[in-house]
């Protein structure tokens, strides 16, 4: 007695009874190696786009929040109608500040952190000749607006000479700055998935023209537009998954190192990053990353299978229209 086919066996004469042979229609290297390209050029525009964002929202609450004092002479004592007080000139400014309505924090620079900021200019010797002016950060709240002129004269009243500089115009052009950066980098995935598409498109219809007489055999016996559209769409859903996986875990190890390279400028105190342990395993590795970004990695490979079953079912579904 003739042995019975093993489960395999079925499985894989079932899959080739329609004759569609679709392992040399869309081969399963060629398709997969092109994703996996186009999704780590992907995966660097998305960083780029998300990168964009981080700073634009940093900056547009940092620098553009924040007010920078200078007061000379700032340990000689204040008058106040003639008449000497216990007061420093950077104390009286300090305590006038603190009482600011919407100040969130008062920071004045010390010896170490005016040394540095100096640094590129004068050096690093911290021992000035001159009595350098008294540095004060002023902090405010999300959503707060501050006369800066009116502000001006009150500690002119105080301590006169004071200066008042508005950072928020800086910070409003580097916000401008970062969102025309995130913009193009949107405009470059959109360009990528563009690409992806035609190539999907063209590898689609090379198969289609490589098995063009079984599939009007198959079609005059009946077989729907839907049946061999989904025939073809599965197989190519399943070589961008495979192509947009292999390309997420080539780009991870460069987007973890830009993320740290990244990071001092993104953080509201910069500190150096430590040193990559490329040893770790890759969810630990795509853990380091910006939740955002981290999001979007993980969307790559599910996104490029929907672009290929949603071009392939297009391009079968007009191929098989122009059938006689």
């Amino acid at each position: 007695m003739a042995e019975r086919p093993g489960l395999l066996t079925r499985w894989n004469q079932a899959r080739r009874a329609d004759g569609l042979a679709l392992r040399r229609a869309l081969p399963d290297r060629l398709l997969p190696l092109l994703v996996a390209a186009m999704a780590v050029l992907a995966a660097l525009a998305l960083a780029g786009a998300t990168g964009a964002q981080i700073l634009s929202t940093r900056w547009s609450n940092g620098a553009a929040s924040m007010l920078t004092i200078q007061v000379p002479d700032p340990e000689t004592p204040t008058t106040t109608a003639g008449t000497t007080t216990h007061l420093t000139r950077s104390d009286a400014v300090l305590a006038a500040l603190a009482d600011s309505p919407g100040a969130s924090r008062v920071h004045r620079l010390d010896k170490a952190e005016l040394g540095a900021l100096l640094a590129p200019w004068l050096g690093q010797d911290h021992d000035f000749a001159l009595t350098l002016p008294a540095i004060i950060e002023l902090h405010m709240a999300a959503g707060t607006q501050t006369d800066a002129t009116a502000l001006a004269r009150r500690l002119a009243a105080i301590a006169p000479g004071t200066l008042v500089e508005r950072n928020a115009e800086w910070g409003e052009r580097l916000g401008r700055l970062a969102d025309s950066l995130h913009s193009c980098a949107l405009l470059a995935v959109a360009i990528v998935a563009g690409i992806a598409v035609v190539l999907i498109a063209a590898t689609t219809r090379a198969g289609l023209a490589a098995r063009r007489l079984p599939i009007e055999l198959i079609h005059a016996m009946g077989a729907t537009d839907g049946y061999i559209a989904g025939r073809f769409a599965r197989r190519t859903a399943l070589l961008a998954f495979i192509g947009g996986l292999a390309g997420s875990v080539l780009a991870l190890p460069i987007l973890v190192l830009l993320s740290r390279v990244a990071a001092p400028f993104a953080a509201a105190a910069p500190a150096p990053a430590p040193a990559a342990d490329w040893t770790m395993p890759a969810h630990m590795l795509l853990a380091t990353l910006p939740t955002p970004l981290a999001a979007t990695l993980l969307a790559l490979a599910p996104a490029a299978a929907l672009i290929g079953w949603l071009t392939t079912q297009a391009t079968v579904r007009a191929w098989l229209r122009n059938l006689p």
